[in-house]
């Protein structure tokens, strides 16, 4: 007898492994992300009365992530609005168990204040400093020390080094079969000036750091189904696994 769930699953899976070689896709995909990006597309959107300055396609397959792993504990770098702070804990809600540990420099009061009073802080812990300083790091190793399950997500300063310094601290505290999601990394694909007076461009910027984090660090992969699957993102080539 057919299983019509395995049955819908299977096409799912074929339909995504064909976008790689779907070429008008691609191509519309790619002049979405980079026209959408120029006009500051992603800060258009809130979740649950934030502001959450992320495209809806990479919320979703963050929810699927979150939703499949159900983490004890995700770590997210750069806070801005909260969106995206109160977006994972809302999933964890519903799932029942684990907090969000949201560390930024500059953790702004308004910002502070909004978050605070959102019903979705019990699940949430704000750490102000920078994501790579010692002080902050062993903060949140000591809060990860006793999580089984947990998922990385960096969003701060987009520089390649920072972001390299990020990716060698915070990977060794992933799960295997969880995620380092590297945001951003559509920075190399788009114009130096798309955003002005911002610090990084092309060379500078996540995608070279994720490149240069691998070629030391074999137990981590990148996830090309959810490139596939996904086409507008703002973080192609940055949803890496823990394989081993």
């Amino acid at each position: 007898m057919t299983d019509p769930l395995k049955e819908f699953e299977n096409e799912c899976k074929s339909r995504i492994e064909s976008y790689s070689a779907n070429t008008e896709l691609k191509n519309a995909a790619n002049h979405f992300n980079l026209e959408s990006n120029i006009a500051k597309y992603s800060y258009n959107f809130s979740w649950l009365g934030r502001p959450i300055i992320q495209y809806p396609q990479d919320m979703v397959m963050m929810q699927e992530i979150i939703w499949s792993i159900k983490p004890d504990l995700i770590i997210e770098t750069g806070i801005a609005h909260g969106g995206s702070l109160i977006f994972y804990a809302s999933i964890l809600d519903l799932i029942g168990k684990g907090i969000v540990v949201g560390v930024d420099i500059d953790i702004r009061k308004h910002n502070f204040d909004e978050i605070v009073k959102h019903p979705m802080y019990k699940r949430i812990k704000m750490i102000q400093g920078s994501s790579i300083d010692l002080q902050v790091v062993n903060q949140i190793k000591e809060i990860a020390s006793d999580k089984k399950k947990v998922l990385v997500c960096l969003d701060s300063n987009h520089t390649h080094e920072h972001v390299l310094e990020e990716l060698k601290i915070y990977s060794e505290l992933v799960s295997i079969g969880s995620y380092i999601v590297v945001f951003d990394t559509i920075v190399e694909d788009l114009p130096n000036d798309y955003l002005p007076g911002r610090p990084w461009k092309k060379g500078d910027n996540p995608k070279p750091a994720v490149f240069e984090f691998l070629k030391t660090h074999s137990n981590f992969s990148i996830d090309n189904d959810i490139d596939n699957k996904l086409l507008i993102s703002v973080a192609p080539q940055g949803y890496l696994k823990r394989i081993s």
